[in-house]
C-alpha cells in the first residue's frame, strides 16, 4: 500500500508540474541577451538546440540585422499551386536568431492559391501590398472566417489554424507580406501532408478519413506529384 501511495503521489506531482508549465509555453523562448547573431560559418551545429549558437557579440555588425531577401519577386511558375514564399531566416538575416519572429514575402500568380496549410509554431498577420486576395481560416469548432482583402488590408491567422490565400485577380500577381511570431514557424500543407507524406499514409486511412475510394487516393497522389 505504501508503494502504491508513493507512486500515486509522484504521478500527481508530475501532473501538477505539467499543468503549471503549459500556460507559460510560448512559440519561441525569450532571448537572454540583447541579440544572438547566428554563427552559420560551419553549417548546422553538431548538437540540437533551439536556434543557433551565437557569434561573439563584439563581432556583431549592422549587416547582421538587415536583408534584402524580401525585395525580390518569387517564381510562382515553379509551384503547381501558383505561389512563392520567401522567408527571412538566419541564412539571410543572422541577427534574427532567438528573436522569435520571421517575415515572409508571398507572391501569388493570377488565380493562384496558397493552399490550405498551418504553421504549428506561430500566429501570422498578413498585409496585402498589391492585389485582391481572398483569405480565410478554420477554427477548432470548424467555423470558417473568410474575408476579401484589397491593397492595404491586413488579416490575422491564429496560431496553428488551417488557412489559405487566394488571388482573385485573373491578370495580376498579388503580393502579401506576413509577420510570424516564431523564428521557425514551420508550414504544413494539408494536401501534401495527407497524400504525399514520406512514407505515405496507408490508403485505408485516407479512404476512411476523406470518404473516398482507392482510385481517388491514387488519382490525388498522382495529381500532387506523389
Amino acid at each position: 500500500m505504501k508503494t502504491v501511495s508513493s507512486t500515486c503521489s509522484l504521478f500527481l506531482a508530475r501532473t501538477l508540474f505539467l499543468v503549471l508549465l503549459i500556460p507559460s509555453a510560448k512559440p519561441d523562448p525569450d532571448p537572454l541577451q540583447d541579440y544572438c547573431v547566428a554563427d552559420t560559418s560551419s553549417g548546422p551545429p553538431p548538437f540540437f538546440v533551439n536556434g543557433y549558437p551565437c557569434i561573439d557579440p563584439k563581432l556583431a555588425i549592422s549587416a547582421h540585422f538587415v536583408t534584402s531577401a524580401l525585395s525580390k519577386p518569387g517564381n510562382t511558375a515553379a509551384n503547381p499551386f501558383g505561389f512563392s514564399v520567401t522567408l527571412t531566416s538566419i541564412r539571410n538575416m543572422p541577427g534574427v536568431n532567438t528573436q522569435g519572429l520571421a517575415m515572409a514575402r508571398v507572391d501569388i500568380a493570377p488565380l493562384g492559391l496558397v493552399p490550405l496549410h498551418w504553421h504549428p509554431r506561430a500566429s501570422e498577420i498578413a498585409i496585402v501590398i498589391q492585389g485582391n486576395v481572398l483569405v480565410g481560416f478554420v477554427d477548432t469548432s470548424n467555423r470558417l472566417f473568410i474575408q476579401q482583402l484589397r491593397t492595404g488590408d491586413s488579416f490575422v491567422f491564429p496560431k496553428a489554424t488551417m488557412h489559405f490565400l487566394y488571388n482573385l485577380d485573373s491578370l495580376k500577381v498579388a503580393l502579401v507580406i506576413s509577420g510570424l511570431n516564431s523564428q521557425n514557424p514551420g508550414a504544413e500543407l494539408v494536401a501534401l501532408a495527407s497524400f504525399v507524406s514520406n512514407p505515405v499514409l496507408p490508403a485505408e486511412v485516407l479512404q476512411k478519413s476523406f470518404r473516398i475510394n482507392e482510385q481517388d487516393v491514387l488519382r490525388i497522389r498522382r495529381n500532387l506529384g506523389g
